[in-house]
């Protein structure tokens, strides 16, 4: 959550200004048309696209939240569009108070919106009644980007690069070492590490690298280095999930805690005003009702780490009530009562619960259900990995969704890439990692607890 507060009509005065930066993405603009009647292929999007509506919707959005803030009310709005948005770059929107008329409680404001380079974009007038009496919202974190600006007070993480033999790999570790997020430990072969990345003219020379015989090997010892604290995150790299996780299990590597490893998957959806998490879409087949209580556990730790102080979860199944036929409403009743009784800790924990009850607030109050969960859920306990495999692939692939993911429940997160990765999706993954180790350092029992049997 975020906490955003007013400016009263008496306490504004000519020449008070408010600025905000966002990156705009492809994704911006098709949600923009798909919602106004302008909807692009993919192959026909052009940073022209919507452009006055956006830029609209930016000034209106910095009046509305920052200056006056909450409780007033944009009565009009003229814009003048300069040029076609760039996008995957940063915008600078500012507002400067120009006038304030006493009759009506009004104030004028002048916009410019800038581009990367201090262009202008656009141009705007704005006319707003602000708010008399002081107001102060709480609101939920949405875009991911917040991550890596919460990055930025934290130092490069030291990150052990697990065989990274693959052009994606090496490319995954380089743009988080280039956003300031890790620096990188490549373990692998160092002749093979070298030749592809001078093939691909990628610049590893200011990374360490630790020589390994193989997959195996390079696991191994990441692993190692991981539980003797010389890295603080492991990322995958093109080796098998599978031999990395055996690597991260062995006793000897000391990153157990006891629990299950699973899969948690953050995601900022365009159209939904609220960041979700979705576990397990990615490492846990057919969990039973144990192996879910960790991944509750485990989910609430990723949650806390974020930033999210008691993460409401909703255990989902296809319908809200308990039936004995279906063990994933069993599975949601046992878990509610686990919560109850301390087994699970740190969150609020309700279920069965089905998805639209569990995400929309007016579902559930269609269908009479009274819980603290319901509407507001932050984490989605699936029911098996086919059923969160296929929320996470349809928000990212059709919703045009932000996306982070880690493997917690370990001593260290692991960042699994993929080749089907967006660029991204890996720097959000790499900034949750670090968020989380650094979670972990500062206060462990809070990320990793130990719950009442």
């Amino acid at each position: 959550m975020r906490t955003i507060m007013n400016k009263t009509f008496d306490e504004i005065e000519p020449g008070d200004t408010a600025s905000a930066q966002r990156t705009l993405q492809s994704r911006d603009i098709r949600a923009w048309g798909v919602a106004f009647g302008d909807a692009p292929a993919s192959a026909e999007l052009t940073p022209t696209h919507g452009t006055p509506g956006i830029v609209t919707a930016l000034f209106t959005a910095l009046a509305g939240s920052t200056l006056p803030g909450p409780g007033s009310s944009v009565r009009s709005i003229a814009v003048q569009v300069k040029t076609a948005l760039p996008t995957d770059a940063v915008l600078t929107t500012k507002i400067v108070v120009r006038e304030k008329r006493r009759n009506g409680m009004l104030v004028f404001l002048d916009g410019e919106c800038t581009g990367p380079t201090g262009q202008p974009v656009a141009t705007a007038k704005l006319e707003v009644v602000a708010p008399t009496t002081r107001l102060q919202r709480d609101v939920p974190e949405h875009r991911l980007d917040n991550l890596l600006e919460r990055c930025r007070d934290l130092k490069p993480m030291l990150t052990g690069v697990v065989h990274p033999c693959s052009t994606e790999a090496l490319v995954g570790a380089i743009e988080a070492a280039a956003a300031g997020l890790i620096v990188p430990v490549l373990f692998g072969p160092d002749k093979e590490i070298r030749e592809l990345a001078a093939a691909a003219k990628l610049d590893i020379s200011g990374m360490r690298i630790v020589a390994t015989d193989g997959p195996e090997d390079s696991a191994l010892k990441a692993a190692m280095a991981a539980g003797a604290g010389d890295v603080q995150v492991l990322m995958k790299g093109s080796l098998h999930t599978n031999v990395l996780l055996h690597a991260i299990l062995l006793k000897e590597a000391k990153l157990r805690t006891g629990r299950l490893l699973s899969h948690c998957a953050l995601i900022s959806v365009p159209t939904y005003a609220r960041r979700i998490i979705v576990t397990d879409v990615a490492l846990n087949i057919a969990p039973d009702t144990d192996q879910k209580r960790d991944i509750c556990q485990n989910a609430i730790g990723f949650a806390r780490a974020l930033g999210i102080d008691r993460p409401k979860v909703a255990v989902l199944a296809a319908i809200e009530t308990v039936n004995t036929k279906m063990q994933a409403t069993l599975d949601g009743a046992i878990l509610a009562k686990m919560a109850d009784r301390g087994q699970i800790i740190g969150g609020i924990v309700d279920g069965p619960l089905d998805l639209d009850a569990a995400v929309d607030a007016e579902a559930a109050r269609i269908k009479h259900i009274v819980s603290p969960v319901a509407g507001v859920a932050d984490v989605l306990v699936v029911p098996n990995i086919e059923a969160g495999n296929m929320i996470y692939k349809n928000l990212a692939f059709m919703a045009d969704s932000q996306m982070a993911g880690l493997v917690v429940g370990a001593r260290a997160p692991i960042i699994l890439t993929s080749r089907a990765d967006t660029p991204d999706t890996r720097r959000f993954s790499a900034a949750a990692a670090v968020l989380y180790a650094d979670a972990l350092m500062r206060d462990c029992a809070v990320i990793l607890p130990e719950s009442s049997e």
